[in-house]
């Protein structure tokens, strides 16, 4: 078992910082930047933990309104005239967290090995582009976040779960599944960034142990190694998270349809020319 130096540690945080909440794949850029710069894979359980920082960025940035759903939810449970749409989005959150529950739970071996190889990921990042740009296309960019139904839960959630493979994005699955439902691209950026909270949160714990000492393909690291990963990738996701937010605002995905196909296009061709290896 070979273990992780502060040197990856760093630099790996910072991508994950820079790039969770884009639609580009942070677990992609985290599987290629440690092939080609340290020829080694950090490993699944190390993203999912280096994934905390992140999260808590959601958190914090979203507070208030992460606050308001939960006293919206816990009131309209006793009260149904506090129905209110805050309520009904907790909900909508809950039914959306079933589906990659349910996949990470039964893919688990997959996720943390076979889906690892960067002919995957650069396949992914190419053929995945394609639906960000036709989701940016024909959405109509119309419906408000308190439009939403159980129906777009359902559909969002499921279209997370794309995400467990590296190179799809989270985000970028998200915000697809909500323009395609005719969702304004803030309203399902926000959505897909809430609906990740707790599938995040439940599998950076859950492979907590596991990244001290992996199982499967991974790097061995340390308590304090992991608590500098998530101090980074928190720093770094918060500026990342508020910058992405107003650019939703005014510009579509496009910039970030051209970046996969460059960057998968490139990966196909190192790892074709043997210049980075496959895993």
């Amino acid at each position: 078992m070979t273990d992780m130096s502060w040197l990856q540690v760093i630099v790996l945080s910072v991508v994950q910082g820079l790039t969770e909440f884009l639609p580009v794949s942070s677990s992609a850029h985290l599987a290629i930047v440690s092939q080609v710069f340290f020829a080694d894979d950090a490993g699944a359980s190390f993203t999912a933990v280096c994934q905390l920082g992140t999260e808590l960025a959601v958190l914090i940035y979203f507070a208030r309104d992460i606050g308001r759903i939960l006293a919206a939810w816990f009131g309209g449970l006793r009260d149904p005239a506090r129905r209110t749409p805050d309520y009904w989005l907790g909900w909508w959150v809950i039914i959306g967290t079933i589906p990659i529950a349910a996949a990470g739970l039964i893919f688990k071996h997959y996720i943390r090995n076979d889906v690892r190889n960067l002919w995957i990921i650069a396949t992914a990042l190419i053929v995945f582009s394609g639906v960000i740009a036709a989701a940016e296309y024909v959405g109509r960019k119309t419906r408000p976040i308190d439009e939403f139904t159980w129906r777009d839960a359902i559909l969002i959630g499921l279209a997370q779960c794309l995400a467990l493979v590296p190179g799809v994005s989270r985000s970028g699955a998200t915000i697809s599944a909500g323009l395609f439902l005719g969702q304004q691209r803030a309203a399902a950026a926000r959505f897909g960034f809430l609906l990740a909270i707790p599938a995040v949160l439940a599998s950076g714990l859950f492979s907590l142990p596991d990244a001290f000492h992996p199982s499967g393909t991974g790097l061995s690291t340390t308590g304090p190694q992991l608590l500098v990963s998530i101090v980074i990738a928190f720093v770094i996701g918060y500026a990342a998270v508020a910058w992405f937010l107003r650019f939703l605002v005014r510009h579509g995905m496009y910039w970030f349809v051209g970046y996969r196909v460059i960057l998968g296009v490139a990966l196909l061709v190192a790892l074709g020319t043997g210049t980075v290896a496959a895993q």
